[in-house]
């Protein structure tokens, strides 16, 4: 099985958000709660089941800290990560084309 926990990113494999990145920002059972800074926030996140999620195992350091801290989590850190993590695929992407 595959190891998932709070704070990691993760993306949507299913649904209209299908290929979106996100934050695991709360797990229970079979479900987990996803949070991306912008369209679902850390007050409405969207409720997933884990088959519909593809984990990556990086972990949001803000998020998780904040996780371990019992803080509050703040959509800003979260909305960085999801961009930062996204430019850093598009590159990839860019590269990968042009080495084939």
């Amino acid at each position: 099985m595959v190891r998932i926990e709070e704070g990691m990113l993760a993306r949507s494999l299913a649904g209209h958000d299908q290929g979106r990145l996100y934050v695991i920002i709360r797990m229970e059972a079979e479900y987990v709660w996803l949070a991306d800074g912008i369209l679902r926030t850390v007050e409405k996140p969207k409720k997933k089941k884990i088959r519909h999620i593809q984990v990556i195992h990086r972990y949001a350091d803000p998020v998780r800290e904040a996780l371990l801290r019992r803080e509050p989590l703040r959509n800003e850190p979260i909305k960085q990560i999801i961009q930062s993590e996204s430019r850093k695929r598009q590159e990839d992407k860019h590269v990968e084309s042009r080495c084939n």
